[in-house]
């Protein structure tokens, strides 16, 4: 009996570690090297951007942004900033939203509409665990921006509506015009899309927004990340 009890101790204190081991690899681990990658991913992006030739100089407008080439699948092409989250706040965007793509950063819906252009530019991002890049997503308000870059243009959006909570069967939110974000007509609309609750992801919280302006990165930052 002694030995029976010694081996479930044993065995009880073994998975007990093991708990506590994956506990801090979910918390901290996948952390430390999402934000190393995503600062990778940004650092690439960068270094893409000074090394590309002269671009023609006339600023896109809100009404006709130049359409940027096709994206490719599980790279880096744009950089987000959010505000409300904080002015050191800064994200890669890369293209898809498999399992390895959310690990590097924030990815867009294949099949939406690329930054800036007509249609509903829509970006998921994990809300716990790989960087928890959207894990104060529950912040955001009406008229908050949401600002992007793409080496060229700053793309300055501004949220309509949300945090809106839905299910994740709920495939209508990333439509070209998403029937419950308030728009009617077609437009350059952005959504972000993230899991809820922040351990789980029986839910999903959306926020939409407009293409409120745009201006040469040639410019300087634009109005809404100067302190």
């Amino acid at each position: 009996m002694r030995v029976i009890v010694r081996s479930v101790s044993e065995l009880c204190i073994t998975v007990g570690t093991l708990i506590v081991l994956f506990v801090v690899y979910v918390l901290f681990w996948t952390g430390v090297k999402a934000d190393h990658t995503m600062s990778d991913q940004i650092h690439q992006l960068q270094n893409q951007w000074s090394r590309q030739t002269a671009r023609p100089k006339a600023a896109p407008t809100p009404t006709a942004p130049a359409k940027p080439a096709a994206y490719k699948d599980g790279r880096p092409f744009a950089i987000m900033y959010i505000p409300r989250l904080g002015f050191t706040w800064n994200k890669p965007v890369l293209e898809d939203t498999d399992v390895s793509t959310l690990q590097k950063g924030l990815g867009h819906y294949a099949g939406t509409a690329q930054l800036g252009q007509v249609g509903n530019f829509a970006v998921a991002g994990h809300r716990r665990t790989y960087g928890n890049p959207f894990v104060d997503f529950p912040e955001l308000r009406k008229g908050d921006a949401i600002v992007l870059t793409d080496g060229t243009t700053w793309f300055t959006y501004r949220i309509d509506k949300g945090p809106y909570k839905t299910v994740p069967t709920d495939i209508e939110v990333i439509d070209p015009v998403p029937r419950k974000s308030g728009y009617t007509a077609s437009g350059r609309y952005l959504t972000l899309t993230t899991c809820d609750p922040e351990w789980g992801h029986s839910h999903r919280l959306i926020v939409w927004a407009h293409l409120d302006s745009t201006q040469p990165v040639e410019a300087g930052k634009p109005a809404a990340l100067r302190r």
